[in-house]
């Protein structure tokens, strides 16, 4: 038996009631210079909650035979650690090893197919790629006829429009025998018969099959569900594997420092995936600039996001033009001695009255406020104009159609700017690098950083001297953000006893660590990325640069708590697309049959690993008299508890939604 949706917002009703209360922040405490640290017994638990995404059955006893400091300095040199289990669920993902360039060929923007439609580009010669062009192409074409009929109409009066066919939706459908004949061919049958369709009736194809479309796509391989998949949005199939890799990992990687610090530094660098190119932009971003810089050097990652392509569209630093450049002037090409000459010439704000600067700020500001310094890191409005000043030239070639970093003098400000008391001399592009690097060893940038890395590992509020034991190793290491995580690491304020599950998940860390525990098998992510956004946190979806806050103010209420008991009960109950329960939590089937109690007593030890309130206990023990959970009728009083009813509201206990 599974819990109704009136069941499951019953029973959040009952424990949601106490959520905020027991998930509110602790008032700040005086701090001992030596806290008091957490029992040994608990150690295993804090680690994995903190360096990894929640742990799974069987987690903590490997990492107590392995060793805590082994295990540590492991998950700190994730390149040691075999992660093949990942890569073969990943390789369906086709787009995330593509470079820009093919994913825009592939998955075609709306500008190359309105550079098709013009002449300006040809139709692929490949099959698959050719049926995606054409389907977007025939999109575009209506499209086109549709503003042309709408400027027509607005000409003629009132009763001399046509009316339009009302045809009925679903007449334009598939019928069901129409779309089962299609079903039942192979899939190298199915995939030419859709290749041969019109490109309308390849849309009435893939809108008619509704909640058959895994079944149509069963079978084929990755590069032809994908091409299937794109004829209605190419797009589309970039962004959702794109997501589902990010949920996979998080789930499934064996180097979950490595995810976490993923995750950590997309959101501190954050760029929203649905601006314009950014859409095609992401796969690398992550892939070549976060990824392999997240346990490097500070500096390295602060240049590699600076040249990035995804952030050069996103903050419009690539359209960023200096008020006295030869652009901005409209001056001709000119040898590059000359431009030299000019730019010794220049003063240091000599803007040309009358003329549009297109000088930018967005990634000047972003840079200082929200990637280096902090918002009181000692910076005026001065310096972000001048650090704007120094990276006009920063941009790119076509973005829209995959082009990457390029530096255009003839965008450059000329002459000297000064930024934070330095003086950075005219060099072009250089000045933009040197700018970088005094950014990147300023002690505020440190203070800032320390403090943000604190605040995601250890607490809302964290501890001064921890924070100031961080920076020192960051000064003193240029930036090495390994060495800095082992400082902290090694801090008794990391275990504290009073930091043990203190900190309040996220939605993103709260449906992953859920996933983890229940130890469930994904197949599909998507609906799992579908909770996320119901929660507020859509991976890839914050809007403003800031990124998601890591903070519990942000998601604690009762609202949002709530969600995601609903959200507990329908992955135990089995309830969620593409997520398949662990057997063992579903199943309960001991011989003879557990009561609810012990039941609850076991579960409490395998999800929670004891770590339950009284108040959580009773409120679920009263709980197990309900026949949705005890599954038991009035005449069979020994009949197997409901375990995924038991875990589901365990899950979305608020012990279990703090870390």
């Amino acid at each position: 038996m599974k819990l109704g949706h009136r069941q499951i917002a019953t029973a959040g009703l009952l424990l949601g009631v106490a959520l905020p209360g027991q998930l509110a922040t602790a008032k700040k405490k005086d701090r001992n210079p030596v806290p008091s640290q957490i029992d040994p017994e608990k150690r295993a638990v804090h680690a994995l909650n903190r360096l990894t995404f929640g742990p799974r059955q069987g987690d903590v006893e490997r990492v107590q035979a392995m060793g805590m400091d082994h295990w540590i300095d492991q998950q700190l040199h994730p390149e040691r650690i075999d992660d093949g289990a990942l890569d073969a669920r990943l390789a369906p993902f086709r787009t995330l090893k593509m470079n820009r360039e093919e994913l825009f060929q592939d998955f075609p923007s709306g500008e190359m197919i309105k550079a098709v439609a013009e002449g300006k580009r040809a139709l692929p010669s490949d099959p698959l790629k050719r049926a995606v062009y054409q389907a977007q192409l025939d999109q575009y074409e209506q499209k086109q006829e549709r503003k042309a009929e709408n400027v027509a109409s607005a000409t003629l009066p009132a009763d001399a429009i046509a009316k339009p066919d009302k045809m009925a939706s679903d007449d334009r459908m598939y019928s069901e025998e129409k779309i089962q004949q299609v079903l039942d061919m192979q899939p190298e049958q199915r995939i030419a018969t859709v290749l041969q369709m019109p490109a309308e009736e390849q849309r009435t194809l893939i809108a008619s099959l509704r909640g058959k479309r895994d079944e149509f796509l069963d079978g084929m391989k990755p590069r032809e569900r994908e091409a299937l998949l794109a004829l209605n949005n190419p797009r589309q199939v970039v962004n959702d594997e794109l997501i589902q890799a990010k949920l996979l990992r998080a789930i499934y990687s064996e180097r979950q420092l490595q995810e976490v610090m993923d995750d950590f530094w997309f959101n501190h660098f954050n760029v929203f995936i649905g601006k314009g190119a950014d859409h095609y932009l992401l796969t690398s971003y992550e892939r070549d600039v976060v990824r392999p810089h997240a346990l490097g050097k500070f500096e390295d990652l602060l240049v590699a996001t600076a040249q990035s392509p995804a952030m050069l569209f996103y903050l419009d630093n690539w359209l960023s033009v200096g008020p006295n450049s030869d652009v901005a002037n409209g001056i001709p090409k000119r040898n590059h001695d000359d431009w030299k000459k000019r730019a010794r010439n220049s003063g240091p704000i000599n803007q040309a009255k009358g003329k549009r600067s297109g000088l930018n700020e967005n990634y000047g500001r972003e840079l200082m406020e929200l990637h280096t310094l902090g918002v009181n890191g000692g910076y005026t409005q001065k310096d972000v104009t001048e650090v704007a000043r120094v990276f006009t030239g920063w941009t790119l070639k076509q973005p829209q159609q995959g082009g990457g970093f390029t530096f255009e003098e003839r965008m450059h400000e000329p002459g000297e700017k000064m930024v934070l008391g330095h003086r950075i001399k005219a060099k072009g592009e250089k000045e933009g690098f040197e700018v970088l690097h005094i950014l990147a060893h300023h002690p505020s940038t440190a203070k800032f950083v320390c403090t943000k890395l604190a605040v995601r590992f250890v607490s809302d509020d964290p501890p001064g001297p921890l924070v100031d034991r961080m920076v020192q190793t960051f000064l003193k290491k240029d930036g090495d953000i390994r060495q800095v995580m082992k400082t902290m690491f090694d801090s008794p304020e990391f275990w504290a006893a009073d930091t043990y599950r203190a900190k309040v998940k996220t939605p993103l860390e709260f449906t992953v660590s859920a996933v983890r525990a229940s130890g469930a098998e994904v197949s599909d992510a998507a609906s799992l990325a579908r909770q996320l956004q119901n929660m507020g946190m859509s991976p890839y979806g914050m809007q403003p640069p800031t990124g998601y806050s890591m903070k519990a103010t942000t998601w604690v209420n009762s609202s949002a708590l709530l969600g995601r008991m609903n959200f507990a009960l329908a992955l135990t109950a089995g309830k969620l697309k593409g997520v398949q329960v662990n057997p063992l939590i579903r199943a309960g089937e001991s011989n003879p049959p557990l009561d609810a109690a012990t039941t609850l007593a076991d579960l409490e030890n395998d999800l929670l690993h004891g770590d339950v309130s009284k108040q959580t206990h009773d409120t679920i023990a009263a709980r197990l008299q309900d026949p949705q959970i005890s599954q038991r009728r009035l005449d069979d009083p020994v009949r197997a508890p409901n375990v995924n009813a038991i875990a589901g509201l365990l899950l979305g206990s608020p012990e279990f939604q703090k870390k």
